[in-house]
Parts: structure tokens; C-alpha cells; sequence
């Protein structure tokens, strides 16, 4: 039973907060009704044009972009039953609302199954109709809302925090507090694995557009023929394959925020017609002609050199000034090695609990070499290190021996390097190679104290006092296990 509501009650739910103002297609045979209704819609906002029968709607409708279709069900040419299946062929965004006479409820109904929002019996006070307008501009916030948070969840695929206690992130983080409440464009630089899509959703995250919409779009994993597409949408039979009508990343991005990563990998030829949309906030889908607007910001990232992009023909001039408005260069992780203990037990925490693992340490050893190693991969790398280190490591201690072939270089654990360094003292030497030797024995043993205190022929109490000299993960000091 559809509840039925006043006309207060519909003026005090509506709201009117899109950027961009609904479409609506006003269907109906007779001229006083379709007049009324037109009226009664552009008085509270929104763009409506209208059509006298079905055909003539269903044509209309192939033509302009109407984001709701309010259709009477008998009308002469096509029904209102033909109108909602073309309607939904042609778009699945598009709602559908049947006005109905009060004998033909039945057959609304079936509307309804087919796929039409809801339906209005004649007569009907101009506020109900405004009521299930609200209705359904909630319930489409509601399901854009849906996908949104999907694929924030899809995309949880690395730490969701930036890490770094050096001074060069220091700063990178204060940069990001100050751009991100401008609403000027921003370029990201670094190269693959620094943490340029995490700088992107912190920007986001923490800008006034928070509550709306993060689209990201990777321009160097589409297809130069698809990228056009995704970027703008299309219309139905835009091209083969085109079955019905589809939103581009722009028209979802709307009031939010869009990322472009690997910019720099976007072709010439949908370069200019990027740029023509940052400057105008106007596109239209591919093959169509309706002008759309939108209200985005945007961010780009690239682990390319732009400057030299340009020199050499591959990037726009024009462009390049349009998108490089607030500049961000993060630094690969060779340049700030004093981040990667943070960052190694970070990741060791992450994965530890996946693997239903607890209290790991890296062994000396490991954790010198993870200290040396340069990463061509940067901070991605050193993740999918330790991932792989947490996974083949049994006991407590993660070592050497568990790092990845490119870690371990030619794969010969060179902790007697310590003896002859010069850089530290007697004492230190002596210490740190102490330490090495009951991390290996806790290996060999997979951290069975008891047992490793017999292979170093020592007390189980002499063993407990020098893990806490060394600054071994205590547990509860049980000398049997």
C-alpha cells in the first residue's frame, strides 16, 4: 500500500543539494496534466521537458541523458509498459516513475516488477509527486553511496596510512594538511611503490569534499581505445559493444575528487580533451551531444619526469601548467632509510595477525640487510618482503634466511661482516654478535627457549636475561617452553 503523505511533510523531506539538476521526462496524452506536472517540477528545480506519447518519448529519450522518466501507463503509440522496458535497455540509471489511474493498479504493479521505481495514482496532489521524487534521489544517493564504499573496500589493498618519522615525510605531511584544504589542482611525483595513491586519498580524506565521491583511474592500465569511454561514458551504440548508455569517471566523480595516476602515460590525443575539461568543467559522453557539467578537483601522479615529457613532445605545455598547480615529490625509500624499521614492523604486525602469527622479530641479520638494500621498488617492495618473510618464518625470530632472493642478494648471511667493521667499538661488536648467534639458535629451534638454551649450553635463566638485554618480544617468562 503506498502511504500517503502531506503536503508539508513533502516540502519540509526535500532537498536540493546536487550540483547538477535533475532531468526529468515528463510522458502523458493529456495536454492540462503533462502542463501541470511540467510546472510543478520546474517550480522546484529541476530541467523537464516533456512528450505527448510513448514514441515520441522513447525517442526523446535515446537523445538526452534524463536521469528520471515519469510516464502515464495508456497512452496512445506505445504504452507505458514499452516506454519503461526501452527505457531500461537503453540505461539502468535512469528511474522510472508510472502515473496510473486508480482502476489500473494491478497493472502498475507489474510496472513495478519490470523495473519502474514506484507509481502515482490519478488524481494526485502535486506534493506526492515531489514526495516520491525525494524518495528516489535518496535511494540513488543511497546505492552510489553503496558502490563508493565498495570500492574503497576493493581497493584496501595496501596500509591505508602513510608512514614515516624522517624529516623529508615530516614535511610531505604538512603539505598535505595545507593543500588539502585548497581546492586547487594537484600533481604527485614519485616513483612506482613511493605512495602516491595513499598521498592522494590523504589529500582527499581530509579535504571539504571528504563526504563525496574518490574516483581513480590508472591512465597506463586502459586501453588507449577504452580510456575515452571511461573518462567521459558513452551512449548507447557510441561503438560496438556499446549496449546501452554508461557514465564516465568525470559524471561519477561529480562534487568529489578525481585521480589520475600515471598521468603521464595519458595518450596526445585525449590529452587536450582532458585539458578542455579542467578548464571549462563541461564534457559530453562519446557519441553524444549533450553538454554536461561537473564540479570536480583533481589530483594526478606520475613516476615520469613532465618537465621532460614536454621537451620531448609526449605531454601537453597547456596541460602540464593546468595540472601542476600544487606539486607533491615524494622520495623513494633509499632517500629516507631511517622510515624503514617503522615501516618493517608495520607491515610485520599486518601480516603476522593474517597469518595468525605473534610476537616476530626480524633477526639481526635481516634486519641489516633490509636496512642496505636499495629498493627499486620502494615501499611497495619492502611490503611484499616482509609479507613473503612472515609467511615462510617459523618461530619467533624472522631471519635472514627468510627474506626473498633479491634481499638476500647471493644468498650467504654475512653477519661475520661485524667483526671487521670499523665503525663501531669492541664491546658493540661483541654484543651484536652475541645477539646474532641466540637469533639463530631461536631459528633453528623455531623459538623454543628450552631447547636453544641447551644448544648454547646455558641456563634457561641466563637465556630469559639476555633476550631481555637484546630486546627479544617478551612473553610470559615460562623457562619450559
Amino acid at each position: 500500500m503506498k502511504t500517503l503523505h502531506t503536503k508539508e511533510e513533502g516540502l519540509k523531506n526535500r532537498s536540493f543539494s546536487k550540483a547538477m539538476p535533475m532531468k526529468i521526462l515528463v510522458i502523458e496524452d493529456e495536454f492540462s496534466v503533462r502542463f501541470g506536472i511540467s510546472c510543478t517540477l520546474e517550480g522546484a528545480g529541476y530541467k523537464v521537458m516533456s512528450a505527448e506519447n510513448g514514441i515520441e518519448g522513447i525517442k526523446l529519450f535515446e537523445k538526452v541523458h534524463f536521469d528520471i522518466v515519469i510516464t502515464d501507463l495508456k497512452l496512445p503509440g506505445a504504452d507505458g509498459i514499452e516506454v519503461l522496458k526501452s527505457v531500461r535497455n537503453i540505461s539502468h540509471d535512469a528511474g522510472v516513475i508510472v502515473i496510473t489511474a486508480f482502476a489500473d493498479v494491478k497493472t502498475a504493479v507489474e510496472a513495478m516488477k519490470e523495473g519502474a521505481y514506484d507509481y502515482i495514482s490519478k488524481p494526485f496532489d502535486p506534493a506526492e509527486l515531489l514526495i516520491v521524487l525525494d524518495r528516489f534521489i535518496k535511494h540513488r544517493g543511497l546505492e552510489l553511496e553503496n558502490i563508493r564504499l565498495k570500492e574503497e573496500v576493493k581497493d584496501k589493498k595496501q596500509f591505508e596510512r602513510i608512514i614515516g618519522i624522517s624529516p623529508v615525510m615530516q614535511t610531505i605531511f604538512e603539505k598535505i594538511s595545507v593543500i588539502a584544504k585548497t581546492d586547487s589542482s594537484v600533481m604527485i611525483y614519485g616513483e612506482s611503490g613511493t605512495g602516491k595513491e595513499l598521498v592522494a586519498n590523504a589529500i582527499h580524506n581530509l579535504s571539504p569534499r571528504k563526504d563525496n565521491p574518490f574516483i581513480k583511474i590508472n591512465c597506463a592500465a586502459i586501453p588507449e581505445t577504452l580510456l575515452e569511454s571511461e573518462l567521459f561514458g558513452h551512449e548507447k551504440g557510441a561503438f560496438t559493444g556499446a549496449a546501452q548508455r554508461r557514465k564516465g569517471k568525470f559524471e561519477s566523480a561529480d562534487g568529489g575528487t578525481i585521480f589520475f595516476d600515471e598521468v603521464g602515460d595519458m595518450p596526445l590525443s585525449l590529452q587536450a580533451k582532458l585539458l578542455r575539461v579542467l578548464e571549462s568543467h563541461t564534457f559530453e559522453r562519446l557519441g553524444g551531444n549533450e553538454s554536461l557539467t561537473v564540479d570536480v578537483r583533481t589530483i594526478c601522479a606520475t613516476r615520469k619526469n613532465l618537465k621532460d615529457e614536454v621537451k620531448a613532445d609526449k605531454f601537453r605545455e597547456d596541460l602540464y601548467y593546468r595540472v601542476n598547480v600544487l606539486p607533491v615529490t615524494l622520495p623513494p625509500l633509499r632517500e629516507r632509510k631511517e622510515d624503514i624499521p617503522l615501516l618493517a614492523e608495520h607491515f610485520i604486525e599486518v601480516f603476522s595477525k593474517k597469518a595468525g602469527k605473534t610476537n616476530l622479530t626480524l633477526s639481526p641479520a635481516a634486519m641489516d640487510r633490509i636496512m642496505t638494500y636499495e629498493y627499486p621498488g620502494n615501499v611497495r617492495e619492502l611490503r611484499h618482503a616482509i609479507e613473503m618473510a612472515v609467511t615462510y618464518c617459523s618461530g619467533n625470530i624472522i631471519g635472514f634466511n627468510c627474506l626473498p632472493a633479491e634481499l638476500k642478494g647471493n644468498g650467504i648471511d654475512k653477519s661475520d661482516d661485524i667483526l671487521t667493521r670499523e665503525d663501531i667499538s669492541l664491546t658493540e661488536r661483541v654484543r651484536a654478535l652475541e645477539r646474532e648467534i641466540i637469533a639463530n639458535t631461536l631459528e633453528e629451534t623455531s623459538g623454543r627457549k628450552k631447547e636453544a638454551a641447551k644448544k648454547l649450553k646455558i641456563s634457561r635463566e641466563t637465556l630469559w636475561r639476555k633476550l631481555k638485554e637484546h630486546g627479544f618480544p617478551m612473553s610470559t617468562p615460562d623457562l619450559e617452553d
